[in-house]
């Protein structure tokens, strides 16, 4: 996603697009250009663009209906399409969806499709992403994003079993025209038709082959880009997809991804020209490259609204105790963090609303508080009869970025609680089912929005089992003020709702907001069109290589 992010999850909503310049290797491919006369005539001058990306890590999934991080969305985004696609002025666009209605009340969608086809040349109907919804809401597919489709009526209710498929609010009237009914006006419904979860999927494909979405030779897409080759572990080649509707404004016609995991090593491969970028959002820079990159003035940097934290297995003690919670969030010098470590421009966070939306700019505790976190800490070890702490372990996903910020918060607990704890490091796909397992105590993880509204960073932790929600945490109140959110028409009314809900939340302290992000990458000069969304995602279906 959109959401868990390897270094950060998925993002609908774009505040402001970076077009990116970079350069492209003028490798020959054997997919030529299928483009418009203009693309065809820049092809014939230059030769095949091709573009060379680090993806970092193995993609856990290239299946809509599944994914939940940012490697899997940038693969789906460059090789789906949703009925709307975020553009460069960070605004939802009619895509397969060629005219969308609108009832008076909000509450009925109509969306009339234009011609489009898979990439194994059926045609895409309204059918398909009619049964690509209810198969992520049906309970039987495990879809950890399944709630972003609660906004559909009956969503909810069929997806924990109080409802049946055909009393979903989503119907294809015929192969042009999907219908779909509302629980309560939701003003950014167009934003989310553009998020993975609510791309179509090959019907036909999907019942014949449950693993369809693990191989280039049986993966089937409606976007830009379709799949050539999957090395697991090692390289993903997309090209240019010649049944694409819009195939004309393509002008890449391969890309090559490396997964390379040490960020030193993916600078190296930019300054030695095997690659086009090094950096956000698929990676992250070197922390000790980036003064010198800095000063350079090659380093781009751009802040998007989402919030690194740490959760918490709030069923595991000593975590079960909210002050020994408090107590650890408290004691962590963000600022020195900033400072020191990540050196990018990050703000230290202090809720976990980022500033962008933020519900109360002042946040609810203040930074390096080590005099209240060792007050807390020992009314917490009180009361949970212990005088000395158990063991503790801190989990994160391999990188050497994780590493060093898991060592400074290491030393500062050590510091400022006296308190010792063991660093534990995985492979991404490992440590996301961990986390999902509960088999951790403190988990790194990094959120960013899907879409530009504060519910979108509140709603993971409605249910106490929820697809994000990993702290195992739940609340009556906290669930109480979020439904009444989504029945209040007045912004401000509702704005103060929701305020009241993230200080419930930042009361209990499931999670200990670290920092709010900011993208930070190097690119070659003749690269053109990146979109890079305001909230992490990135979409390659505009670049160029010039």
């Amino acid at each position: 996603m959109k959401k868990n992010i390897f270094v950060a999850m998925s993002s609908i909503l774009v505040l402001g697009a970076a077009l990116a310049g970079c350069g492209g290797n003028q490798a020959q491919s054997d997919n030529p250009n299928q483009g418009g006369s203009q693309a065809a005539e820049s092809a014939a001058k230059t030769g095949p663009q091709v573009l060379k990306w680090n993806l970092h890590s193995e993609p856990p999934t290239a299946d809509p209906g599944l994914s939940e991080d940012t490697t899997s969305a940038a693969i789906i985004r460059a090789t789906f399409d949703g009925l709307t696609r975020i553009g460069a002025d960070g605004q939802p666009h009619e895509s397969v969806a060629e005219k969308i209605d609108v009832s008076e009340d909000g509450l009925t969608y109509t969306f009339h499709l234009r011609d489009s086809k898979w990439s194994n040349g059926d045609p895409v109907t309204a059918h398909d992403f009619e049964f690509a919804w209810k198969r992520a809401l049906d309970p039987k597919t495990g879809a950890a994003y399944a709630y972003q489709l609660y906004y559909i009526k009956n969503g909810e209710a069929y997806n924990k079993n109080k409802a049946k498929a055909e009393d979903v609010g989503v119907k294809a009237l015929d192969d042009k025209t999907l219908e779909v009914k509302l629980e309560n006006p939701t003003p950014f419904f167009k934003e989310l038709t553009a998020f993975p979860t609510y791309y179509p999927v090959n019907r036909k494909l999907v019942e014949s082959n449950p693993n369809w979405a693990m191989e280039a030779s049986t993966h089937v897409g409606n976007g830009p880009f379709k799949m050539a080759e999957w090395e697991h572990k090692n390289k993903l080649v997309l090209v240019k997809n010649e049944n694409y509707w819009d195939k004309d404004v393509v002008k890449v016609d391969r890309i090559e991804f490396s997964m390379v995991e040490d960020e030193n090593t993916e600078l190296s491969m930019f300054d030695n020209g095997e690659l086009d970028w090094a950096g956000a959002p698929m990676s992250a820079l070197p922390t000790d490259a980036i003064p010198a990159l800095k000063e350079s003035g090659k380093m781009h940097t751009q802040p998007i609204a989402g919030v690194y934290w740490y959760k918490f297995n709030t069923e595991k003690p000593p975590f079960n105790n909210v002050k020994i919670r408090k107590a650890f969030a408290y004691a962590i010098d963000r600022q020195s963090l900033i400072d020191n470590v990540l050196q990018a421009g990050q703000l230290p966070a202090m809720g976990a609303v980022p500033p962008s939306m933020a519900l109360n700019k002042d946040g609810y505790f203040k930074d390096n508080d080590v005099e209240t976190a060792k007050k807390l800490l020992a009314e917490g070890m009180k009361e949970l009869g212990i005088t000395k702490m158990p063991p503790i372990t801190l989990s994160y996903n391999t990188s050497e970025g994780h590493q060093k910020i898991a060592q400074a918060i290491q030393d500062q607990w050590k510091k400022n609680l006296g308190v010792d704890v063991k660093l534990e490091n995985k492979e991404w796909k490992v440590y996301i089912e961990d986390l999902h397992q509960g088999k951790f105590q403190i988990g790194r993880q990094g959120w960013l929005g899907d879409f530009n509204d504060p519910i979108n960073f509140l709603e993971l932790f409605k249910e106490k089992m929820g697809g994000n929600n990993d702290t195992r945490w739940e609340h009556p109140k906290f669930k109480e003020l979020l439904d009444q959110s989504a029945l209040e028409k007045d912004p401000e009314k509702r704005k103060q709702i929701l305020a009241d809900a993230e200080k419930i939340f930042m009361d209990e302290m499931p999670v200990i907001p670290i920092y709010f992000y900011t993208n930070s990458w190097v690119q070659k000069e003749n690269l053109k069109g990146i979109v890079i969304g305001g909230l992490g995602d990135i979409d390659w279906k505009w670049a160029s290589i010039e």
